[in-house]
């Protein structure tokens, strides 16, 4: 009887459950940290789900100062101020990758979260546009299609133009500008998005330019007509190159249509975006 009671025990003669095989959670802190510091800012929030030491190793002040702008230090104090106190890499990084408001709301920065390279946008009400304060012509009409919830919307004009400049400590790297236009006006009835493009005129008779200027002397141009009525497009303006992460980069910029043989109308302008390219 000891003998079957111990075939249904093996404890009893000595022989335990073999240990376990080491896991994912055994690694030290230190090595997950190194490991994160490979990749990209998306994955090492995924990761730090896994378990306590990869959540741990997510907050390496090491880990996400790779992630930051070479000259992060300068935007910190640029879009932020001094209010960080005593924030990690990881909270300065979250914080970054917020849209942020300066200039009186009509500008916002931010980081992209996947590639840590610094996006700007400038609001319709950033820019200098030639009879926006005479209703016959301009209106600012608020939309929820704007990141600034509010576009410019022109009726119809004969001379347009539209100008703009930013000065902001850029980190190095070639960067993009673009405009953000449609054709047609935006509204909500019943609940569902409807645009009228009755007033819609004159973009197909000749082409709009775009240029803009550094202060470093690079300059860029483009021209073409304005399509597709009813959807938001994007219209790349050109590129510039930043070198010195120390210095800010003032870009001037501008979109003309000036030919008065004709009026043209119905455009919703919503701001001026630069992007890493």
């Amino acid at each position: 009887m000891g003998s079957t009671y111990s075939l249904f025990n093996p404890d009893l003669d000595g022989l335990t459950n073999p240990p376990s095989k080491p896991g994912l959670g055994d690694l030290p802190e230190s090595c997950v940290a190194s490991i994160l510091g490979y990749l990209e800012p998306t994955e090492i929030c995924t990761l730090a789900r896994l378990n306590r030491a990869f959540r741990g190793a997510s907050w390496a002040d090491f880990v996400w100062e790779s992630k930051l702008p070479s000259n992060y230090g300068v935007l910190v104090r640029e879009i932020l101020g001094d209010s960080l106190g005593n924030l990690s890499k990881r909270e300065i990084y979250a914080r970054l990758c917020r849209p942020n408001s300066f200039d009186g709301g009509t500008k916002k920065v931010w980081l992209d979260k996947s590639t840590g390279g610094v996006c700007l946008s400038v609001s319709s009400k950033g820019l200098a546009i030639t009879g926006i304060d005479d209703r016959r012509y301009w209106n600012h009409i608020p939309t929820e299609e704007s990141r600034f919830q509010t576009v410019a919307y022109l009726q119809q004009i004969w001379w347009f133009e539209v100008d703009g400049e930013v000065e902001f400590p850029f980190p190095p790297g070639t960067y993009s500008l673009y405009f953000r236009l449609l054709l047609g006006r935006v509204s909500k009835r019943f609940g569902r998005r409807v645009c009228n493009t009755e007033r819609v005129h004159g973009w197909d008779k000749k082409p709009v330019r775009f240029q803009l200027h550094t202060s470093d002397g690079q300059s860029a141009s483009s021209q073409c007509f304005l399509t597709e009525p009813g959807r938001w497009n994007i219209y790349k303006v050109g590129d510039f190159v930043v070198e010195n992460a120390n210095a800010s980069t003032k870009i001037k910029f501008s979109m003309t249509q000036i030919d008065c043989t004709h009026t043209k109308g119905g455009l919703c302008l919503d701001s001026v975006m630069i992007m890493p390219k």
